[in-house]
């Protein structure tokens, strides 16, 4: 099958380097366009990869720069917060998935699909690491009759030095969210002030002190697990596998509670883990996504909709191919 190339929205930043090099480990004859404001670094990373090119995008106009080029789908690492990139899939009839918004900006998205919804497939991927904690925990859900509540931690290592990219992200998620989107007896609510205060244990058992944040996960498993209380904590500090004396990597512990298929009250504890810190997860998502919307997995290309990523991404598929990345999915025990 011949493609058009995959256009990389932000392919030259940290995680959009990964998520390139992810792809053509994958799927090797796929042409990408590394997209970035500065077209020299751009073309500096492409040069690094069989089958990439390097462009300059500019997101204040329709056509990003690119003119009537073709591409296959649109990929973006960054904030747009044009959105031009949407319409720019939607004229060309091609799948665009995006990873960077918050909770409180999905509005913009969804009203952008909505004004197009048979256009092409959009991805809501701001999940956490782009589905990181969704997918799993979704699985994690069918050991249960009925779930009460899903806690999950989120633990950044202090030492992994974070792009422009994701610092912007963080500082523009920070300003514009002072609160964070929360389940509680089943009504969502927002979380501030002294409330947004939390803690959990990391890998290892060592509480850890948190605050709230509000990634996609808390819609999407509010309504694939109908569980009345979600709540979503991230802290930054040192991660398990350094208080062993070893490097850094990332932390993702989902805490889930409520009702075993056989009817006894059920509490599991799990965890992602990847010694590479939080890029080569948000990668990994990055590319299954891309291959599902295209349909590089050997199925039809994903029809026009809107989705979240555990929608697209099967469990056993994304464990696999975390897994081969380095990372590790653990049981761990209820403290």
């Amino acid at each position: 099958m011949t493609h058009a190339p995959l256009l990389l929205i932000g392919g030259s930043g940290v995680v959009g380097q990964y998520a390139a090099r992810y792809l053509h480990a994958e799927h090797p004859t796929l042409p990408l366009l590394i997209g970035g404001r500065n077209q020299a670094k751009a073309q500096e990373i492409a040069a690094s990869i069989t089958h990439a090119e390097g462009v300059a995008i500019d997101l204040t106009t329709d056509d990003l720069g690119l003119g009537d080029r073709q591409v296959s789908g649109v990929v973006v690492l960054v904030k747009d917060e044009t959105l031009a990139s949407v319409r720019f899939a939607q004229a060309r009839g091609v799948p665009h998935v995006s990873i960077s918004s918050g909770a409180a900006e999905i509005g913009p998205d969804m009203a952008a699909w909505l004004h197009r919804p048979e256009a092409s497939a959009v991805v809501l991927g701001a999940d956490w690491l782009v589905g990181s904690a969704t997918i799993p925990a979704v699985k994690l859900a069918e050991r249960f009759r009925r779930v009460d509540t899903i806690n999950v931690g989120a633990l950044l290592d202090e030492q992994e030095a974070a792009g422009p990219a994701t610092e912007h992200d963080f500082k523009r998620l920070g300003e514009i969210m002072p609160a964070a989107l929360t389940r509680r007896d089943g009504a969502f609510y927002w979380r501030a002030g002294e409330n947004a205060s939390a803690g959990f244990h990391a890998v290892d058992g060592t509480p850890v002190e948190a605050t709230a944040f509000s990634p996609f996960d808390i819609m999407g498993l509010a309504n694939a697990t109908g569980a009345p209380n979600i709540a979503f904590n991230l802290a930054t500090g040192i991660t398990s596998s350094r208080r062993r004396g070893e490097g850094m990597s990332t932390e993702i512990i989902i805490d889930m509670q409520g009702e075993g298929l056989d009817g006894a009250p059920l509490r599991l504890r799990q965890a992602v883990v990847h010694p590479q810190g939080q890029r080569p997860l948000t990668a990994t998502g990055v590319t299954l996504l891309t291959e599902r919307v295209l349909g590089l997995d050997g199925r039809p290309a994903q029809r026009p909709g809107l989705y979240f990523p555990y929608q697209l991404i099967d469990f056993d598929t994304w464990k696999a191919r975390m897994t081969k990345t380095g990372g590790q999915l653990l049981s761990l025990a209820v403290l």
